[in-house]
């Protein structure tokens, strides 16, 4: 288990430079910084802050093994304000089309961010909903899956 450790770890550091240099190369755009009326630039700050607080979680479960119950409960916690800042992305963003013009990078950014949000929220809900159907009905799956 620990061999994989050094893997996780470059994976991990991959994941975090492409998923956080669009970021800042958003916010770095002189085109960002002009007048919308909605805070699509707040958000992307937000959602920058969100991008360390995933990072810290993401290495301090592949430092630890058995993973903690606080580390557990903060990662569900952060699930959920994530989940609650994906939802008020989306929100911004489909109540932002005159923002379009005047900050395309930013309004583009936050139409990628929102279906990246949908898209995950439909996966969980889907394996939500397994694992559900897995708990209640422990037999139903493979019998039906294998014909017995």
């Amino acid at each position: 288990m620990t061999s994989m450790r050094p893997f996780c770890q470059i994976v991990l550091f991959i994941f975090v430079v492409l998923f956080l240099a669009p970021q800042f190369y958003v916010l770095s755009r002189p085109k960002t910084s002009r007048y919308c009326e909605k805070p699509l630039l707040n958000n992307l700050i937000a959602f920058i802050v969100f991008s360390f607080v995933a990072t810290g979680l993401a290495v301090a479960l592949t430092l630890t093994d058995p993973v903690p119950k606080s580390i557990r409960v903060a990662f569900h916690l952060f699930g959920l304000f994530a989940f609650i800042q994906g939802l008020c992305t989306v929100i911004l963003t489909l109540s932002a089309p005159q923002c379009a013009k005047t900050i395309t990078e930013l309004y583009i950014f936050s139409l990628v961010v929102s279906w990246a949000c949908i898209l995950s929220t439909a996966f969980f809900v889907v394996r939500g909903a397994l694992c559900l159907v897995h708990r209640l009905f422990p037999h139903w799956l493979r019998d039906t899956c294998l014909g017995g």
